[in-house]
């Protein structure tokens, strides 16, 4: 059952990833954007720890994510030694965007399900939350 389980699961993950606004990124860089958008301006060091990857290799996505004008990079107010993260409005509408075409396409997949279907997946859904948050 964890086998089947882990695999649709990372199915789904993949497919719901190709519902995105039209961009370059790749998956990591989507979501260390995401990370940034949804918790606030952060510094490298944060992000890193947010993402589970190290800090050379965050630099890099964020290096990439700079260069297309999704994220800015700014001195930090309290210690001038340390950068902040933050979303730009062109990052903001292409998270905004790409969260509204994942939600689209799962809402519309969902609203076809039988509505035994639907319960099984709501109670479900409370149980993933639970086994993503152990």
């Amino acid at each position: 059952m964890s086998h089947d389980f882990r695999l649709a699961n990372g199915r789904l993950a993949r497919r719901v990833r190709q519902e995105q606004a039209d961009n370059e990124l790749t998956s990591g860089q989507f979501s260390a954007l995401g990370a940034v958008f949804r918790l606030g301006p952060m510094t490298l060091s944060a992000l890193s720890e947010e993402e589970r990857v190290t800090p050379p290799s965050m630099n890099r996505t964020v290096n990439a994510l700079v260069e297309a004008g999704l994220v800015n990079r700014a001195g930090s107010a309290e210690d001038g030694r340390k950068v902040v993260l933050t979303v730009t409005d062109t990052g903001m509408t292409l998270v905004r965007e790409t969260r509204r075409r994942r939600d689209d396409w799962i809402a519309t997949r969902i609203l076809r399900l039988t509505p035994e279907q639907r319960q099984v997946l709501a109670s479900a859904t409370e149980i993933m939350k639970e086994l993503a948050n152990s």
